[in-house]
């Protein structure tokens, strides 16, 4: 896909994998790579993980800065979701990639400091929706710039919750990852050498679902 100013712009979402939290619940990630050469983005290309509640999240984020704007829908949430369902699966893998492929045409939406966080950081949406506001000791342009070199990561625990969703470390050839995002390392800034669009620094309520 392209972007409004016609610059090169590819999403995608794959890799599922499973995570323990704690004894007995677990949730599960996708990886959302993103390669572009537009100026809107400090990266050209950068990979994350992220979790459904972390789309709802992010999604309930833009509502409230896009009122003029009919924002794509996730894929459905399923209480019987399973890793061991290959048409499940596939179903929210390529939900996922629509709604970010239709969210990342609208330029609107890519002033927004939270959507570029969710994209190219490390930091949990707690530390984003701060991040946004000021309210870390890096701003977001260091945060995406250090993201994977592990000069910036975690400043808190993050508490570990599920989707509430049935899921399997078998099917798929799946791993298990019982490790958490990252513990605590003191940040040292990277500079500033790239340009990137302006972000909006709107806050939000921290609800997972």
């Amino acid at each position: 896909i392209t972007d409004f100013c016609g610059k090169s712009l590819k999403v995608c979402v794959r890799e599922p994998r499973l995570h323990k939290d704690g004894r007995w619940h677990t949730h599960v990630d996708y990886e959302i790579c993103l390669h572009t050469n537009s100026l809107c983005f400090r990266k050209k290309t950068s990979s994350v993980r992220r979790r459904y509640s972390e789309f709802v999240w992010l999604r309930h984020c833009l509502e409230q800065n896009a009122f003029i704007i009919d924002l794509p829908k996730l894929p459905p949430w399923n209480p019987f979701f399973s890793l061991k369902n290959t048409e499940q699966v596939i179903q929210r893998i390529n939900g996922l990639q629509k709604f970010l492929e239709i969210v990342l045409h609208a330029p609107l939406l890519l002033s927004d400091s939270r959507l570029h966080l969710f994209l190219q950081s490390d930091l949990s949406i707690t530390e984003i929706a701060r991040c946004a506001v000021g309210k870390t000791r890096y701003t977001v342009a260091e945060a995406i710039q250090c993201s994977r070199t592990g000069c910036i990561r975690s400043e808190e625990k993050v508490s570990c919750d599920s989707d509430c969703e049935s899921t399997s470390s078998s099917g798929l050839g799946l791993s298990v990852d019982t490790s958490g995002r990252g513990s605590p390392i003191f940040f040292q800034s990277d500079g500033d050498p790239e340009p990137f669009c302006s972000f909006s620094e709107t806050t939000s309520p921290l609800t997972e679902y």
